[in-house]
């Protein structure tokens, strides 16, 4: 009898949601999903065609139903993570998850994340969910923090722990790479399918101010595998020290890396371009480049 495999247990999605839920009681920091919604209603304005039926798919406030609901042949559907996070407006909340959709094969135009998939721990499985309940032709937008995000804060933890404990511990989520997460898409069955990168550098006065901002976003360690014990003193003390000297610019302010990986695919349809098979060109490189054409000698 065959087994299904299971995703390994990366985050602790339960206290992921907590701390989200205090995060927005608290009165959150938006700033990066502030700057992603922006930059998400400009590619959309790219795409010359309608979306009327759109799933705002796990994005942790309601910034993104906000802008895409102001469109009025638009009925927008929020599936949010909490139900602090819905919000009210124009369009249909509800809470659930986003490795299982609660939603029909293909109910919408547009499923569209903003900074909310880096958090999953069965990534393939979100993405095979989007693609089914994504009509034929229909569109997935995304975008999710990268690989190289707080690389500076994950240096100085492990520097600081390997100088006084001899060993370092899971502090910063392990965030998926660009490379990776475009054949994920084509793993999922989109087509077309496009990853990119946008890098955002944030200054604080200290790493004390990164650490306040990552709690207000509710995005602090939510590993399975860290550790249960309180943050030692010492160890927090040390590591602002070596984030100090690694990481500040002339003016004593510490920089903080935001990579957001921009994933974009279609669902198939038979209107969609499709590569031409090999050996069907119908002009030479060289002709269309206006250069000429160089014979290798015979191996």
């Amino acid at each position: 009898m065959s087994q299904t495999r299971q995703a390994p247990l990366i985050f602790d999605r339960p206290l992921l949601r907590r701390r989200l839920v205090r995060a927005l009681a608290a009165g959150p920091a938006t700033f990066l999903l502030e700057r992603a919604v922006e930059d998400m209603r400009e590619r959309l304005q790219a795409v010359l065609r309608p979306f009327p039926r759109v799933l705002d798919l796990g994005t942790p406030a309601p910034l993104l139903a906000q802008a895409l609901a102001a469109d009025p042949g638009r009925s927008v559907t929020r599936l949010a993570p909490v139900a602090q996070a819905q919000g009210e407006g124009p369009w249909r909340a509800m809470v659930g998850d986003e490795e299982a959709l609660p939603f029909a094969g293909e109910s919408f135009d547009l499923v569209v994340s903003a900074l909310a998939l880096q958090g999953v721990n069965d990534l393939p499985g979100a993405l095979v969910q989007a693609r089914r309940v994504l009509a034929p032709d229909g569109m997935l937008l995304a975008c999710l923090v990268g690989g190289r995000s707080l690389e500076e804060l994950r240096t100085a933890f492990a520097a600081a722990e390997e100088e006084i404990s001899g060993g370092s511990s899971p502090r910063v989520a392990p965030f998926a790479d660009v490379r990776d997460l475009g054949g994920l898409l084509q793993r999922a069955g989109f087509a077309l399918p496009v990853a990119d990168v946008d890098t955002i550098t944030v200054r604080y006065s200290s790493m004390f101010g990164l650490l306040r901002d990552l709690r207000a976003m509710g995005a602090t360690n939510a590993l399975v595998e860290r550790l249960r014990k309180p943050l030692p003193r010492r160890l927090l003390m040390r590591a602002a020290q070596v984030y100090a000297e690694r990481f500040s610019d002339a003016d004593g302010r510490v920089r903080a890396t935001f990579e957001i990986v921009w994933l974009a695919g279609w669902a198939p349809h038979e209107s969609q371009q499709k590569p031409l098979r090999p050996g069907s060109a119908q002009m030479r490189l060289a002709d269309a480049l206006g250069a000429a054409e160089t014979k290798l000698p015979d191996q």
